[in-house]
């Protein structure tokens, strides 16, 4: 709960009348105390206006318009209880003014009923007053905290009242002294519960002074003896009740003076159970009772007393150092649960929270949110690396950083994608912003010795608050996607026009999720072939899209929104369920005499499922396949990913399935990826064959070498040209696939071509002729 004082404690007239009374009310007992003095009646006064001054304070706090109703309502309850206090005290001055031996408590009927009533009317509110959901574990230590701090008070109540009352052997005292403690020690145990919990609405200082407050009022009356000896017209409670009733007066004051809830631009506070000395107080306060009590009992119990003081001590020494150690630890854990671990900004969590915050905040105020994506990111990870590319993202959450005011929250997506809530800021504001960011992304990142050009795209929604958070993400989501089509680095704001983009990518995933189940997708399969007499060696299956407007559409018009939908997983369990069956069949067919494997590719979605090394088995029973028939296809920015997707490799290769990595040479290759990654194939990626080279070894002659050390079974793509295939034969290869031999076919052409059983080596140019 944030606070902001408004108008300062210090300047309220109630509390300065409040802390006169108090002052006014000690030097009158200080003066008595010294020289007794008439008429008595002065000694009273203070703590009788005192009772009006704090009755005023509470009702004017439980008036205060700008609280919350469950605020008001427990400033109400907390007013009924002083009134009641405001006439037990003044009936018990009365007592004392009139009694013929003021001698004892002087605490009748009606001032322990007025007592008790206010006691309950403080339970009661705290009872009514909301907490913040605890688990049981913490709520266990308020008990403990709060039981600790009654236990102490009960010391207390019985060295200074109840042993007292018992050793006069005057009963109505003893059950005075009982019924009062009781008392007591319930409202500190309900105070103290409350104040160690989550509140949520009421201010922290408000409740701790509330606390205290009652502490000194049930330990103060306790401490009569020395008062009476001196003048029997004198009481403790002529001191503990006017300090009494300027804590509470000050808490007052405080309370009318704080907005609950959240300070706009604040950070969420973590939610963890906040340090109170309180607990640690009452031990220290029990054993110096201790320690004075065992004077005069000679040198050997003041020394075990000493002791167990000291020891005492160490030990709660200890409980300190151990809570600060784990307060920092939790301070850690809150941060990293809350921050991007790479660029130490805002995570998705944290930026959802700030965001619906500012929307959610009193006013009307504008809110905007940029949406910042890092164009060709993916070409800096692939060429260079994914440690460039981390060092290549902490250089742009740097610059994009200090571009923001104190109060906007700039946060990592995710990947290469940053976001920025600018609160109370109109269009134009957040234009300038824009630009601050455009200009501190238009200079290159140096990262690991490489100069790194940045082009971003921007896009900008604007909103105002009581706005849909997700409408306002999703509007600066297609403003970014439409900056794309500008060159170089761009800003746009959403526009409704946009929507219409917008609109068409998410028809075109229902129109995707629609083929999937409707029959419009189809495979078609590429040969294999051995580059030495041209026979298939294998297939490659390759999806389509025979869409009923567009024609027949190749992978990479409907891939990006398969991924960007969620669709690729059913995509993928579609292109592997048809494969699997079209295999089953060939086989059927042919037996044992089909030649080679089926590939298979495999999305980045597909191998981070935990459950897709299970699905592929499931198929390969259902179909009756063995696992040595089928290669699974993946990227070499799949290889590297950690976690789940190598778990999945190394499950693949145990139940006997292939793994090929595709497109080799364009990605982070290293020696380390193919020793490391369980793969069984390479695939040179089509640049390197089609590659001319004069003069120089071409890339294609290293990576036959590197597959025959490393024992991978290596095939080229791309061939398109003899002089391909006949270079690709002289340098080692043994498979190929390409134009050159064959296009992609529906799966009754390639049957044909199993049945054929023939070469797929065209004829040389002067044989044909």
């Amino acid at each position: 709960m944030g606070a902001s004082e408004t108008p300062p404690a210090r300047r309220d007239r109630l509390l300065r009348v409040s802390g006169a009374l108090a002052l006014v009310s000690l030097l009158l007992v200080l003066a008595d105390y010294l020289h007794p003095f008439g008429p008595k009646l002065l000694l009273w006064l203070p703590s009788t206006a005192g009772a009006i001054v704090v009755f005023l304070a509470f009702l004017r706090t439980s008036r205060t318009a700008s609280l919350p109703e469950p605020t008001r309502r427990f400033w109400r309850h907390l007013t009924y209880a002083v009134a009641c206090v405001s006439v037990g005290t003044s009936v018990k001055t009365v007592n004392v003014l009139t009694a013929a031996d003021p001698h004892g408590p002087q605490t009748g009927r009606v001032m322990l009923a007025c007592c008790a009533a206010a006691v309950l009317f403080i339970v009661y509110a705290l009872y009514r007053l909301p907490l913040s959901r605890q688990s049981s574990g913490e709520l266990l230590r308020v008990v403990l905290d709060a039981g600790t701090l009654m236990l102490a008070t009960a010391v207390f109540v019985w060295h200074y009242a109840t042993r007292s009352a018992l050793s006069s052997g005057n009963r109505t005292a003893v059950y005075v002294s009982l019924f009062v403690a009781v008392i007591a020690l319930l409202a500190v145990f309900a105070a103290s519960r409350f104040v160690f919990s989550s509140h949520l609405l009421v201010d922290k200082r408000a409740l701790r002074l509330i606390a205290l407050a009652m502490l000194v009022g049930s330990v103060g009356p306790m401490f009569r003896a020395p008062f009476e000896v001196v003048d029997p017209y004198l009481f403790p409670d002529l001191v503990s009740t006017p300090i009494v009733y300027l804590l509470a007066t000050c808490a007052a004051v405080y309370q009318r003076g704080t907005r609950v809830g959240p300070r706009r631009g604040a950070a969420a506070a973590p939610r963890h159970r906040s340090f109170s000395l309180l607990p640690y107080a009452a031990v220290a306060a029990v054993d110096a009772l201790l320690v004075a009590d065992s004077m005069g009992r000679g040198t050997e119990g003041i020394v075990i007393v000493g002791a167990a003081v000291m020891i005492t001590a160490l030990v709660v020494l200890r409980q300190l150092t151990a809570f600060h150690d784990n307060s920092r630890l939790l301070e850690r854990l809150d941060h990293g649960a809350k921050h991007d671990a790479l660029t130490q900004l805002p995570n998705r969590v944290l930026f959802h929270a700030r965001l619906q915050q500012a929307l959610t905040a009193p006013g009307d105020r504008p809110v905007a949110v940029a949406l910042i994506d890092l164009d060709d990111f993916k070409e800096v990870n692939d060429t260079l690396g994914h440690e460039v590319g981390d060092l290549l993202l902490v250089g742009v959450a740097q610059r994009l950083a200090g571009c923001v005011r104190a109060g906007d929250t700039i946060a990592r997506l995710g990947g290469d994608e940053f976001v920025v809530v600018l609160d109370d800021a109109d269009p134009a504001s957040a234009d300038q912003a824009a630009e601050r960011m455009v200009n501190a992304l238009r200079q290159p990142v140096y990262a690991d010795g490489h100069e790194l050009p940045i082009r971003a795209s921007i896009g900008i929604a604007d909103g105002r608050s009581g706005d849909e958070s997700s409408v306002l993400l999703r509007h600066a989501d297609i403003a970014m996607y439409a900056a794309k089509n500008v060159p170089g680095t761009a800003c746009l704001h959403y526009t409704a026009s946009m929507a219409a983009n917008g609109t068409e990518h998410a028809h075109l995933g229902a129109e995707l999720r629609e083929a999937i189940t409707g029959g419009q997708l189809f495979l078609l399969y590429q040969p294999i072939v051995s580059l030495d007499d041209g026979r298939i060696m294998g297939s490659e299956a390759l999806v389509r899209w025979a869409h009923p407007v567009h024609g027949t559409c190749a992978p990479d018009a409907f891939i990006p929104v398969a991924e960007r939908t969620g669709l690729i997983v059913p995509l993928g369990q579609w292109v592997m369920r048809t494969a699997f069956a079209q295999l089953a069949s060939w086989i059927a067919e042919h037996g044992d005499a089909l030649p080679g494997v089926l590939n298979v590719n495999v999305s980045a979605r597909d191998l981070r499922e935990p459950g897709f090394p299970d699905g592929v088995a499931e198929l390969l029973s259902e179909f009756g396949l063995a696992a040595d028939r089928v290669v699974l296809e993946i990227t070499e920015t799949m290889a590297l990913e950690p976690g789940q997707s190598i778990t999945n490799l190394h499950r693949l290769r145990t139940l006997g399935v292939r793994v090929s990595l595709d497109d080799f040479g364009t990605g982070h290759s290293t020696l380390t990826l193919l020793h490391e990654c369980p793969i069984d194939e390479i695939k040179l990626d089509r640049s390197f064959t089609q590659a001319h080279v004069d003069g120089r070894p071409p890339v294609s002659a290293a990576v036959i070498h590197l597959a025959q050390a490393l024992g991978l079974h290596p095939v080229a793509e791309g061939v398109e040209t003899a002089e391909q295939a006949e270079q690709l034969l002289a340098l080692g290869y043994i498979a190929a696939q390409g134009y050159y031999f064959a296009r992609p076919m529906p799966a009754e052409r390639f049957g044909e071509l199993l049945r054929a059983n023939r070469s797929l080596m065209p004829a040389p140019a002067w044989q044909a002729a």
